[in-house]
């Protein structure tokens, strides 16, 4: 009868390896980056008050294009990058090419806010690395788990707990992150709502209220993510000596 399999020595220690690695670029996580974005996003939050801030709302005015553009005339000059047509009109293989508005009901063209958009772009990038790091220090956290046995069970509930707050704190960026998507779409219909009724002075001024209010919800956002790194740094640093050792001495308190 065969004896028990075992992990390969060169093996174990490539894996202790990596849980070392591991280990050390999530506490750098814990101790450096998060500080540090705590102290960016509130320097960022208080530059948004001043009016050369992308954030600020004074920029409505001037980056709301509510103006329907004619249709472009067929001898126009086709952009280079639009897709090749057949002589019958249609892409090649006969899919339609995007942005055809040759069957369109109401052909105009309406700019997207731009700048906007570069908003978005900032805090998407924001939210991406907020996910990041929680992924980074969810696996420390999860490889520090000892073995499931009876008692002495305190240090890891601690841990579950805190997995648990990093899990909430990475739903919320892929939620602040959809933020994009959602102002588009809502966009996109006023300005369907403008090309169809232009004579309605209130879709045009509902668009500027939509940028506008994109703004502010921008501005907010920034605040979620700032409170959202302080929460888990405080958490984090609290808990640290029973995230590190679960195992450990029970008497000290988890919060």
């Amino acid at each position: 009868m065969s004896g028990k399999l075992t992990m390969d020595k060169k093996v174990k220690d490539e894996l202790d390896a990596f849980r070392e690695r591991v280990r050390v670029e999530a506490e750098k996580i814990v101790f450096e980056a998060f500080p540090q974005k705590i102290l960016d996003l509130q320097r960022l939050i208080e530059s948004t008050y001043q009016t050369d801030s992308p954030f600020h709302p004074s920029h409505v005015a001037n980056v709301t294009d509510a103006t329907v553009y004619p249709r472009p005339s067929p001898g126009s000059a086709e952009p280079e990058a639009k897709k090749r047509k057949l002589d019958s009109g249609h892409g090649v293989n006969g899919v339609t090419t995007l942005n055809d508005d040759s069957h369109a009901k109401h052909p105009g063209k309406m700019v997207g806010n731009k700048h906007t958009a570069a908003v978005h772009e900032q805090l998407k990038r924001e939210c991406e690395l907020l996910a990041e790091l929680c992924d980074k220090v969810k696996l420390w956290i999860n490889l520090s788990m000892p073995k499931i046995e009876d008692g002495d069970n305190f240090g890891v509930q601690i841990q579950e707990d805190v997995l648990s707050e990093i899990h909430r704190s990475q739903e919320s960026a892929y939620n602040l992150r959809d933020a994009a998507r959602q102002d588009y779409l809502t966009r996109a219909k006023i300005c369907s709502k403008i090309m169809k009724y232009p004579h309605l002075e209130d879709y045009t001024l509902a668009l500027k209220e939509h940028d506008e209010k994109q703004l502010y919800i921008a501005r907010q956002n920034l605040h979620d993510l700032r409170s959202i790194y302080a929460v888990l740094t405080d958490m984090l640093h609290k808990n640290i000596e029973k995230i590190r050792t679960p195992k450990g001495n029970n008497a000290s308190a988890m919060y």
